[in-house]
């Protein structure tokens, strides 16, 4: 088995690494860097994504593992002091026999220039510059309702309890294959009326959003803010790539919300 190791680079992560490294030399796993079978990520959630956003050309073969060096995060199984179960676990318990897939999200945006396609691990948002973003909302190919206000939210399941959830989205298990659409800061009035609450959208339905202005728009996909011009329309739909997880040691969905949120396990 071939591992690569993505880190930021604070000095308890620095430490971490240097020993991850020394384990998994003992245990005879290579690293590789170009072609891994497992990327493990030492940091935090914002590490992992990371290295999701790095790996996401090699994602039918890639699996990922996180070591957290700070709070417990959703995407970080393992605790910087348990690295040593980690690679035992890694010798006794294969990859390829201990995987656990997500979904993800695909947001394909049409400009005057042609599309660009981005995938998001946890979210995409539309928003416009300055000003309040008018908008027509599509789901699965009929009109939804014309949208007035900051902005709108897309997210995957696993990017539920993220962005999504601050906007007062719900929170959705990982295995169900669904988006869920948020409003940031909606206006209604008599003439803008939208639905007022987050929308799960099936797997084989999609989302479109027509700005009424395609002047500046900005796109934000997973805390990264790509600024756009003369954007035509937005395109969201569950991706045909999925994220592979190492399972073992892969903590229950509902405890990861607990420690969270609520902490009173």
């Amino acid at each position: 088995m071939k591992a690569a190791i993505v880190h930021n680079d604070y000095p308890t992560t620095q430490i971490a690494v240097r020993h991850l490294k020394g384990l998994l030399a003992e245990k005879s796993i290579m690293l590789d860097k170009r072609n891994p079978d497992l990327v493990i990520s030492v940091g935090g959630d914002g590490t992992l994504i990371s290295a999701f956003h790095k790996y996401q050309d090699q994602l039918d073969r890639v699996c990922f593992a996180g070591i957290h060096t700070g709070h417990l995060g959703f995407y970080t199984d393992w605790r910087n002091y348990d690295m040593e179960k980690l690679v035992d676990a890694l010798v006794k318990h294969p990859v390829e026999e201990n995987e656990v897939s997500y979904p993800l999200l695909c947001m394909k945006v049409t400009t005057k220039k042609g599309v660009l396609k981005f995938l998001a691990l946890n979210e995409a948002t539309i928003k416009r510059i300055s000003k309040t973003m008018e908008a027509e909302v599509w789901i699965g190919g009929e009109r939804f309702e014309r949208f007035r206000g900051d902005g709108l939210c897309v997210s995957t399941p696993t990017g539920s309890t993220a962005y999504s959830k601050s906007l007062g989205g719900a929170v959705i298990h990982p295995r169900l294959k669904a988006l869920q659409l948020t409003e940031i800061a909606s206006i209604n009035n008599l003439v803008f009326r939208t639905v007022g609450s987050p929308v799960v959208i099936a797997p084989d339905e999609w989302i479109t959003i027509i700005p009424r202005i395609p002047d500046k728009a900005v796109v934000i996909v997973d805390g990264k803010r790509i600024d756009l011009l003369d954007v035509q329309k937005v395109d969201y739909e569950i991706a045909p790539e999925e994220i592979s997880f190492y399972q073992y040691g892969h903590h229950h969905f509902w405890e990861r919300v607990n420690d969270a949120f609520i902490g009173d396990n």
